[in-house]
């Protein structure tokens, strides 16, 4: 699929539920860490796939607020490898002109963790077309209550009304900002379920569950999903109907 070739519903944003690296690597009799390590290599093929299909915001959901009860030894390996990760392509990055930003409670992670996490981002802040961003110890819930925190300041403080209070005003104050909703959620390896990423945002996303595992995701299994979302008909609260009027409308 290439760009010539795009849909006028086209996803501008995806959101990717990495899932499936433990299984991988048990079927294979390896260990997790091995199957989290092939899972950074199914990264690498994503945002290099997303940059060549024209799509230009990719959101990975890279650690969940939920993902601190797995093992010590899983967990310390899993920062290991984001550190990895962001020494090895924080060039490739700034190459490629893809800008970094990570979302969630940051300060939770570990302090060199979130010093090269920073470091990687202020070093691709000047770029805009092309985007990626790490959900790090992120939980939609925990965004919510983060969220509602700055808006109950705003009002103590006497910056905000309570009655000038709509979603608008609200999603200013979550972390995604300064990011478009996603068109698309996918995740990966037979789970059906949102796992508590971007819930809000994704209140009008298209969602592809997939069996395939993490570790085995590759550019072609992305062109399939998109394929299927442009088959897909957006209503937004609409009929069917008003959906084709608008279309011609808008010819």
């Amino acid at each position: 699929m290439g760009t010539e070739s795009k849909s006028p519903n086209y996803p501008n944003h995806i959101g990717m539920i990495m899932d499936g690296n433990g299984r991988w690597a048990n079927q294979r009799g390896l260990s997790r860490n091995k199957g989290h390590q092939q899972g950074v290599e199914a990264c690498q093929r994503v945002v290099k796939a997303c940059q060549e299909l024209d799509v230009h915001y990719l959101t990975l959901y890279a650690f969940s607020a939920e993902n601190w009860k797995r093992p010590e030894s899983e967990v310390n390996a899993l920062m290991e490898l984001l550190e990895l990760y962001l020494a090895k392509e924080t060039k490739t990055l700034i190459q490629k002109e893809i800008r970094l930003r990570a979302i969630g409670r940051l300060d939770g992670l570990p302090a060199k963790l979130t010093k090269s996490i920073m470091e990687a981002v202020d070093a691709t802040s000047r770029f805009g077309e092309w985007n990626l961003t790490l959900a790090l110890n992120y939980s939609s819930r925990n965004e919510m209550v983060d969220a509602s925190k700055a808006i109950a300041n705003a009002v103590a403080q006497g910056d905000l009304s309570i009655e000038d209070i709509d979603w608008d005003t609200f999603a200013k104050c979550m972390y995604t900002k300064d990011l478009p909703d996603p068109d698309l959620i996918v995740r990966t390896s037979g789970e059906t379920r949102l796992s508590n990423f971007l819930m809000m945002q994704s209140a009008y996303a298209e969602l592809i569950f997939t069996e395939t595992f993490w570790p085995d995701f590759t550019k072609a299994h992305l062109e399939e999903c998109i394929k299927i979302y442009c088959a897909r008909e957006r209503r937004y609260g609409l009929t069917g109907e008003q959906v084709h009027k608008k279309k011609l409308a808008n010819k």
